[in-house]
């Protein structure tokens, strides 16, 4: 095993000290699970099956989670799809797909579920550790749309590619085009939320409630009065009884009124 330095395992300890792993492979698994290990991992659940790996999430709320892609009764994208949508505490947790089958279309369909890294087999111990120290050392912004539920998907890292950033957004901003590209999110997320309200209401309005309170943030440092009275109003429809489309297309109305920015693509 590779020798770590003990300030990186201090570091990365509170992702990796409960840990579950999904895969249908047992010598695959337990060569995760000694790795693990090594990276100071004190409790690690192994299940090979999608029903059963929900079940484990719930109970033991891990910092992390490992993944194959497909198998006997897993589907990993679906197994994230399917946290990153729960009511769990581990919905956010970083979640590491290690598989063979590393296409484009399977790096693409596992940023698209809300994977937050890509390993590919065979893989080395510093592969993986390279790995887990973005994730838990690099965190990234939480997206909470319809269509998409997860890490924000510019800055994936299927581990590929190792040039400069590839387009602007990729940089990291600052100042006031950070807190002008947090609130055009939100903007954009709201009106998609709107839009998609009857295809899933139940993410829809969670969606809305994390915008709200995204926008919250943004009025609180511009000091701007009338975002948080426009903000408050939705908040006031989100907290009245059971949300409906009716009752928030107003208030998510005024706010989209008020965003004086180039026209909108939807979001999520």
């Amino acid at each position: 095993m590779f020798a770590i330095d003990r300030r990186i395992l201090a570091r990365i300890e509170p992702v990796t000290k409960r840990v579950l792993i999904v895969d249908p492979n047992p010598h695959a698994a337990r060569l995760l699970t000694d790795v693990v290990k090594a990276l100071g991992a004190r409790d690690v659940i192994v299940e090979s099956e999608e029903a059963r790996a929900l079940k484990a999430a719930s109970a033991l709320e891990p910092g992390i989670i490992f993944t194959e892609r497909t198998g006997p009764g897993l589907d990993g994208e679906s197994l994230s799809r399917r946290i990153r949508r729960s009511d769990m505490d581990c919905r956010r947790a970083p979640i590491i797909m290690v598989t063979a089958e590393a296409t484009a279309t399977t790096i693409l369909g596992a940023r698209d579920s809300g994977v937050h890294e890509f390993l590919r087999k065979p893989f080395t111990s510093g592969d993986l550790l390279k790995r887990v120290e973005n994730v838990a050392l690099k965190p990234r912004d939480w997206i909470e749309a319809v269509g998409y539920v997860g890490p924000d998907r510019r800055r994936f890292n299927s581990g590929e590619y190792t040039g400069p950033a590839k387009r602007k957004g990729d940089r990291g901003t600052s100042g006031a085009a950070a807190i002008d590209a947090a609130k055009d999110q939100a903007m954009r997320i709201l009106a998609s939320a709107l839009d998609q309200f009857d295809h899933d209401p139940m993410q829809a309005v969670r969606a809305i409630r994390e915008q709200a309170g995204a926008l919250k943030a943004v009025a609180m440092k511009l000091a701007d009065t009338r975002l948080v009275v426009a903000v408050g109003a939705l908040e006031v429809s989100l907290a009245a009884g059971a949300a409906s489309k009716e009752t928030l297309a107003a208030p998510i109305g005024a706010l989209l009124a008020m965003h004086q920015a180039a026209p909108m693509k939807k979001a999520g």
